[in-house]
């Protein structure tokens, strides 16, 4: 096994770890879970708002919905991420390295949010805002807390995760493994798993050259998380 594969599935392995101990945390009580998915909803919805060309975008439609549905939406990626933990040897095995440094990256960066959405729950309940999300209480709950390193990273990784799927469409046997595999990997109980791959792959493939598509999303979002720190309900 190669060092590529070794380091990624150790990374796989952390992030997978990290999430579920943020997301049970983060579901401590049932008011918990509410207000996290209440939260998430608002930010799909504001997303959606921010790049409605993309949406769109008969060519970059596809993608702009994995982003917003499987790596920054309402969705409870818990499933997920129990099927990547079960199989982590196996995928350590069958995987090339490209593939399990791309779910390595969505873990972490499912991880990262789950971080980031405690604080800014956090926020909104100390604003008594929670209940009542909109531009200004988001912006100011955003605001609150003071975390720009965080919020770099995550835009970041958003950008290494879109390179990493732009990456895969170019490996000429995946999509027939990826097809092939549909059948057998929901009878196995590893679904949700494969269908995020696939439609990751799926998307990318249909879109063809990435840069473009990736580098309107970090300079929308840059410009947001600094409109926001500096003061401003811009959206």
């Amino acid at each position: 096994m190669n060092d590529d594969k070794l380091r990624y599935a150790t990374l796989l392995r952390d992030n997978v770890q990290r999430a579920k101990g943020l997301r049970a945390a983060a579901a401590a009580a049932a008011s918990d879970h509410a207000d996290r998915m209440r939260l998430r909803e608002w930010q799909a919805l504001r997303l959606a708002r921010t790049h409605r060309d993309l949406l769109d975008s008969p060519r970059y439609g596809p993608a702009a919905r994995f982003f917003l549905d499987d790596l920054y939406g309402p969705k409870d990626f818990s499933k997920r991420d129990e099927e990547v933990e079960r199989i982590i040897p196996l995928m350590t095995r069958m995987l090339p390295p490209s593939a399990l440094h791309t779910i390595a990256l969505a873990v972490g960066l499912d991880a990262l949010s789950e971080e980031l959405d405690s604080a800014m729950i956090a926020a909104l309940r100390r604003n008594g805002r929670m209940r009542q999300i909109d531009d200004e209480a988001y912006a100011a709950a955003y605001r609150a807390c003071a975390n720009p390193a965080q919020r770099e990273e995550q835009i970041g990784r958003i950008g290494e995760i879109g390179a990493a799927l732009a990456g895969l469409t170019r490996m000429p046997l995946l999509s027939g493994l990826l097809r092939a595999m549909r059948g057998p990997a929901h009878l196995a109980g590893l679904g949700e798993l494969h269908d995020f791959l696939e439609r990751g792959f799926s998307a990318f493939k249909h879109m063809g050259k990435a840069d473009a598509f990736l580098a309107t999303i970090a300079e929308r979002e840059t410009a947001l998380m600094q409109t926001w720190f500096a003061g401003s309900t811009d959206r």
